[in-house]
């Protein structure tokens, strides 16, 4: 199969058995279990077993096959060979144009189930018929799916990197500095705002490095890279309850290598 996950959006498109079925329950994905792997089940595959009822939407192309992402309103009921993993743990040990699909079918699924209601009138949506969207029938409202931009930033200081311990992190797990962008806000403003109002330090030299996608549910991550200006480390205590300089020789529980955090790590300290 082609490594490499082509998006792509055509909502008259239609599935044939031997395209690729993402279905999505509770932020789990299904997957077909083998003696020494996981792979994503075909449609033919998920019809026989009767997994799924709901809306079906083309997500794009792996090679050949098309992409189908879907839900399910309960818990399916499974043959033993099928298997529902969380999505981070299928990021962990997929390849990453698997789990850039799958992010990319969670997103679409999310948005799905959270516009079934126009936001103006309150009318029952529906699925318009020639791009991937929501109308209202009532007052011709268009929801169109739901992208949140987030900053995350390596801040430098010499041969160090300011790492945070945050309260919802487990496993004692440090990473960057990373928050929302505020309504008519610059990129740039974004990063020194997040990065003082979580650590208490000034940065210069802020420089745009890559993003990537983190459909947990609708995040599109925009990596910065930065160098430290002035100012001592100062936490909150609430949110942020430990940062401080690492240097490659002391680094504490660090994120996966599938996330951006961990390739802007592994980009900025040359690991």
């Amino acid at each position: 199969m082609d490594n490499k996950f082509e998006i792509l959006s055509d909502v008259t498109r239609e599935y044939s058995e031997d395209d690729l079925g993402f279905v999505i329950f509770k932020g789990n994905i299904l997957v077909k279990k083998t003696s020494n792997s996981s792979s994503i089940p075909s449609m033919r595959e998920i019809i026989e077993v009767n997994l799924n009822k709901n809306d079906k939407f083309f997500i794009g192309k792996i090679g050949d096959k098309a992409c189908f992402a879907m839900d399910c309103d309960s818990e399916p009921r499974m043959p033993e060979n099928f298997q529902l993993i969380s999505l981070r743990d299928f990021a962990i040990n997929s390849e990453e144009y698997l789990f850039l699909a799958a992010g990319r079918a969670n997103q679409i699924l999310h948005w799905n189930n959270t516009h079934k209601f126009c936001g103006s009138c309150g009318t029952k949506t529906e699925n318009k018929v020639d791009e991937l969207a929501k109308v209202c029938p009532s007052c011709s409202n268009v929801m169109y799916p739901v992208i949140c931009p987030a900053i995350i930033v390596a801040v430098k200081r010499d041969d160090k990197i300011l790492l945070a311990h945050n309260a919802n992190f487990k496993n004692n797990m440090y990473s960057l500095i990373a928050g929302f962008v505020e309504a008519g806000e610059e990129l740039e403003r974004t990063v020194e705002r997040e990065v003082f109002e979580e650590v208490g330090i000034k940065i210069k030299n802020i420089r745009y490095h890559h993003s990537s996608p983190w459909s947990f549910p609708n995040s599109l991550m925009l990596g910065f890279v930065a160098d430290y200006e002035s100012g001592d480390i100062k936490v909150d205590g609430k949110e942020i309850l430990h940062a401080d300089w690492f240097d490659i020789d002391n680094f504490p529980n660090i994120p996966e290598k599938f996330t951006l955090a961990r390739k802007l790590i592994d980009a900025v300290m040359n690991i």
